[in-house]
């Protein structure tokens, strides 16, 4: 068998499979054995009808059109490996050639993946947040920790900010008419905390328990977002938040530290490690950003379409389980058709775009993976799904979703690697070294001295 390529554009080619037809009897005496055992011939087993009784009962024809397309999926993928392809969707195959006895030809136009030319990639300079935490931080997390050993104690007065209040609430068009989905019953709600209904602090700050108040209102949500209403809302029961007091007694029950110095060092750091964390995904979006501002990359027209269909299906199908209508969606968004149409297509170019990148990098640096890091991505997968672990790998398995797995943990790898060679500095000019961070946030030198200090 001999293959030959032709480029029709950077995105799709033309490959050539010319078969001698001595290699294609193998092929035909399989398809002969199969026809064989499928009819009945009297005085010949199953199976055992000699290729002439075949001829005679269904025709060579028959015999040469089950054996060619069951040869041509075979030649097709040696051809593959034998060029060094890499195709992108199906072919459309054609059998120029096939004649009884004479040597066989067929062509396959395919999509397949562009040569990027990649630019210096150590010449990437980008400019991230500078990390900045202060003592409003420490205090914000001290605050939180706090709120979560709150104790709440009933009270029979008017409710005020900070109070937490159980409520009831029922929605009318300005008719009078109630709204039966926009009623509601026992609703916890801390007065001051977060605003469900614009004026519904007012409304409830001053109400004693079993008091009732009626404000003028606009929903925003559902099938009647936007429209302006009257909501009558009653407290029926008022609850006065207790925070304990910050003290050695508090720090060191809520955690597993002795005093208060020692845990605001501790929250310090936590916040200092996941604003890195926040610094390093801000580095890894504007890397990127800026390949692709650099390069410029032919994509097969296909692709892109199926991809914009998948797309848009996803978009359609998170629409109608939330029950929210497209238009609606345009509203919140604060888009017309056209730009969602041109931030889709934006979003689908620069997502394959990036892939191409990538694999090459993957493909040039030899980057390679292990089964622990396949593993850990799996699971980390199966984490942010909310599946159970098995399930979910059983349901990957099944669906043959392994290599898809493999190349998301190549290319992150080949996207650290162009993070960490390029120039990361942040707004003060202050150069980053993210080759040192670690997934936890923490720095290389700050987990030897911590190895350091714990063997001493």
């Amino acid at each position: 068998m001999k293959s030959t390529t032709e480029n029709l554009s950077p995105t799709r080619v033309k490959l050539t499979i010319e078969v001698p037809f001595d290699e294609f009897k193998p092929a035909l005496d399989k398809a002969y054995k199969s026809i064989g055992s499928q009819i009945q011939v009297p005085g010949f087993r199953r199976g055992k009808v000699p290729a002439a009784v075949v001829d005679q009962r269904v025709g060579r024809g028959v015999v040469l059109d089950e054996a060619i397309n069951a040869a041509l999926p075979d030649w097709y993928r040696e051809a593959l490996l034998e060029t060094d392809l890499q195709p992108l969707g199906q072919p459309e195959i054609d059998l120029t050639k096939f004649a009884d006895g004479e040597d066989i030809e067929i062509t396959a136009e395919v999509d397949v993946r562009p040569e990027v030319e990649l630019p210096d990639l150590t010449s990437v300079e980008v400019e991230v947040t500078a990390i900045e935490v202060g003592d409003s931080d420490v205090d914000e997390q001290l605050e939180a920790l706090r709120e979560r050993f709150a104790t709440y104690t009933g009270v029979e007065r008017a409710a005020a900010k900070g109070d937490q209040v159980t409520l009831s609430l029922a929605a009318a068009h300005k008719d009078g008419t109630v709204i039966e989905d926009a009623t509601a019953e026992d609703l916890p709600y801390r007065v001051g905390g977060s605003e469900m209904l614009d004026g519904l602090d007012e409304a409830v700050t001053g109400l004693e328990p079993g008091s009732t108040a009626t404000f003028a209102t606009t929903l925003v949500g559902g099938e009647l977002k936007d429209t302006e209403v009257d909501v009558t809302v009653t407290v029926t029961e008022v609850k006065q938040t207790e925070l304990p007091e910050l003290d050695e007694e508090f720090v060191q029950m809520a955690s597993e530290f002795d005093t208060l110095e020692e845990l605001r060092a501790d929250l310090r750091e936590r916040i200092t490690r996941g604003k890195r964390m926040e610094q390093a995904a801000e580095a890894r979006d504007l890397v990127l950003d800026e390949l692709l501002s650099k390069v410029e990359v032919p994509l097969p027209e296909t692709l892109v379409a199926e991809e914009l269909a998948a797309r848009r299906q996803q978009i359609e199908q998170q629409l109608a389980f939330s029950g929210v209508a497209f238009e609606q969606y345009l509203d919140d968004q604060e888009q017309t058709a056209d730009e969602f149409e041109a931030e889709l297509e934006k979003s689908v170019h620069d997502s394959i775009v990036s892939q191409f990148i990538l694999d090459q990098i993957v493909k040039a640096d030899e980057i390679g993976l292990d089964d622990n890091e396949l593993t850990q991505h799996i699971m980390r997968r199966a984490q942010q799904s909310g599946e159970d672990p098995n399930s979910y790998i059983q349901h990957i398995m099944e669906h043959n979703h392994v290599p898809e797995m493999v190349s998301e943990v190549l290319r992150g790898k080949a996207l650290a690697s162009l993070v960490e060679g390029a120039t990361v500095k942040d707004s003060t000019g202050a150069e980053i070294d993210l080759a040192s961070l670690q997934a936890d946030g923490s720095l290389k030198s700050e987990t030897a001295e911590d190895d350091a200090s714990d063997q001493d």
